[in-house]
């Protein structure tokens, strides 16, 4: 049987770009929480967070935020608070093996609904969210960044509500938002608790901002992450302006149909996809899973996030999209 060591070894490596910040002199914040930070600026306003190391093989976000904390960042009005998830899988990270680290035990963004954080199940994942679990309650607007395997276009991913699909639309940027209802095999945190109530004025974002260990990846997630704090109207702008470096773009919304899930570890694609491809006919064959042949359901389908580099039995492979008009 084909392992993924074994696929893994056969997909070009992608060069690491940019240098992996050192982040243990953030490990004591002022939260009692360990690598959480936040600033409260005595004045009216929204407590507004930026995460990075939800996956602990997503760089972009770890310097985005070593760099904010770094430029002794404060609020103008409400709260920011700064953070880094999770810090052990990163603490592991290793170049050789660079797929390997996106978690210790579990995925730490498929944990986050009351009867996982509550229950019983133990992983280093969940002890970590569980001591995160309290500060995230007190957050009102949620910027949670990630990156992707493979060398795509940065994408904001929303999840089905409105409020969010709008507070995207009002970034102005990335390009790509998608619109989701996330993985059936765990709660993602931006769609925990109240932000993914639609009565609840709480907001959040995920940020896709491209292939790991690209410096364009490192650039958006530095721009995403200023941008979100001064549409929140917590900080000046003078004080994070030379962060600002993307252009707003005439932005397509693709809302997500159906994920490809592997069924075995058979499972091809029929194209070499990065992400983002839209494939005019219905019936187009874009993968294999041993004799199954998978084709798109409809024309225009555009393919979102196809990585083999996790492939297992019953993950989800890509997702298929449909372009909106909005």
């Amino acid at each position: 049987m084909t392992t993924l060591e074994a696929i893994r070894a056969a997909l070009p490596a992608y060069p690491i770009e940019v240098s992996f910040p050192d982040i243990t002199r953030w490990r004591e914040g002022n939260t009692g929480i360990d690598y959480l930070h936040t600033f409260d600026s005595g004045m009216p306003g929204k407590h507004v967070m930026i995460l990075a190391l939800t996956h602990g093989n997503e760089v972009s976000g770890a310097i985005a935020v070593d760099a904010l904390l770094a430029s002794g960042l404060r609020p103008s009005s409400g709260r920011v608070s700064l953070g880094f998830g999770n810090i052990g899988a990163y603490e592991q990270f290793s170049a050789e093996n660079a797929d390997a680290t996106r978690f210790l035990d579990e995925d730490m963004n498929r944990v986050w609904t009351p009867s996982t954080l509550d229950g019983e199940r133990q992983s280093r994942e969940l002890t970590r969210a569980r001591a995160m679990r309290p500060f995230i309650d007190t957050v009102d607007l949620l910027l949670d960044i990630h990156s992707m395997h493979e060398a795509s276009a940065p994408l904001m991913m929303t999840g089905p509500l409105e409020k969010a699909i709008a507070l995207a639309a009002e970034l102005g940027t990335p390009e790509h938002v998608i619109i989701d209802k996330g993985h059936a095999n765990g709660t993602r945190m931006r769609d925990y608790g109240g932000f993914g109530d639609p009565a609840s004025p709480k907001n959040a974002l995920l940020i896709e901002t491209g292939q790991h260990f690209a410096k364009s990846a490192r650039d958006v997630a530095l721009d995403s992450a200023a941008r979100f704090l001064l549409h929140a109207g917590v900080v000046a702008e003078a004080d994070v302006a030379r962060f600002l470096t993307q252009a707003p773009a005439r932005q397509k919304f693709v809302e997500i149909t159906q994920p490809v899930v592997a069924r075995s570890m058979d499972f091809r694609f029929s194209q070499p996809f990065t992400g983002l491809e839209v494939i005019e006919k219905a019936g187009t064959e874009i993968a294999r899973d041993g004799d199954e042949v998978i084709v798109t359901p409809y024309d225009n389908c555009v393919i979102v996030q196809p990585s083999m580099r996790h492939l297992g039995v019953n993950v989800t492979m890509m997702r298929l999209g449909r372009l909106l008009d909005r």
